[in-house]
């Protein structure tokens, strides 16, 4: 007895050392900051000034800012819109990759090349492409006679969320293709081959087979485009600026903007945490309605 208990402490003396260093950088670089940040979002003050305590006066602010709104509704809506796109595309171009047609590596390679591309490459390359005069897209629609002049892209709120979706679907999809590709390599040939015997067409076995398998990286990709899509920040910052106006400004500049442009750190952590609740709580949300309902399938 003695020595399954001197046994178990030294496993676990092990385990502890090893664990150790990870722990360290946890504490360090994510517990910490959010106990500090939560700290900071009950306080006022501007940065470099005292601060002074005052308790959840942030929260409520933020629910008479409509500056706040109106950055938290274009979130959602860029999201409402991207997840669709970014998840269908992406297993679009897995379909590709995993099919026998010619040049199938090649749709592989090309969906998935700009996601290596940081987001300040990824965003020159479209502005070059959309700005007025001198861009790509604008003389390639005139020469063709699809537009009679130049299309001010950057200066209606419609085309500007159109650049900025277009951006975002070429420099993330390659992403969702490698997790969509993965799962049909995991679905047996045999299904095919039997479903065939049996009379069942392309369409029929997509949506009878191939579909159903890939129910699982499904959720988990709509889940993570979700996530992705509510930190937007990059893109609009780089390619709008968050105009014409204020109507392409995501919650993330506007947290940016209140902390690093206004020195309020108090406000910007608040809003912070409410971002941060939003996608907990939608995360939560998703697992009761599918994972769990799943599990007791």
């Amino acid at each position: 007895m003695k020595e399954k208990i001197k046994s178990s402490y030294n496993s676990w003396k092990t385990a502890c050392l090893f664990l150790a260093p990870f722990m360290i950088f946890y504490t360090v670089f994510t517990l910490f900051p959010l106990v500090k940040g939560f700290v900071m979002s009950l306080y006022k003050g501007r940065f470099g000034c005292a601060q002074e305590f005052a308790g959840l006066s942030n929260y409520v602010y933020m629910l008479k800012d409509i500056y706040f709104w109106e950055a938290l509704l274009n979130t959602c809506l860029f999201v409402a819109i991207s997840t669709p796109l970014t998840v269908a595309f992406g297993l679009f171009f897995a379909l590709i990759s995993n099919s026998r047609i010619k040049g199938a590596n090649f749709v592989k390679i090309a969906a998935f090349m700009p996601y290596v591309l940081s987001i300040a490459v990824v965003t020159s390359i479209w502005v070059y492409i959309f700005k007025p005069y001198t861009g790509i897209l604008n003389n390639i629609l005139i020469q063709l006679g699809i537009a009679s002049e130049q299309i001010m892209w950057f200066d209606k709120p419609a085309l500007a969320w159109a650049t900025i979706l277009i951006a975002t679907l070429w420099w993330t999809v390659g992403f969702n293709t490698i997790l969509f590709l993965a799962g049909l390599q995991e679905i047996p040939d045999s299904l095919y081959e039997a479903s065939a015997l049996d009379g069942a067409g392309k369409i029929q076995q997509f949506l009878y087979i191939t579909l159903p398998s890939l129910k699982n990286i499904t959720l988990m990709v709509i889940l993570l485009q979700i996530i992705a899509s509510f930190k937007l920040f990059g893109q609009p910052w780089l390619m709008t600026g968050g105009g014409p106006g204020r109507s392409t400004r995501p919650l993330v500049q506007y947290i940016y903007q209140i902390g690093f442009s206004n020195w309020d750190f108090g406000y910007a952590s608040a809003i912070s945490y409410v971002l941060l609740l939003i996608m907990v709580v939608i995360s939560l949300v998703f697992h009761k309605l599918f994972v769990e309902k799943e599990v007791g399938q």
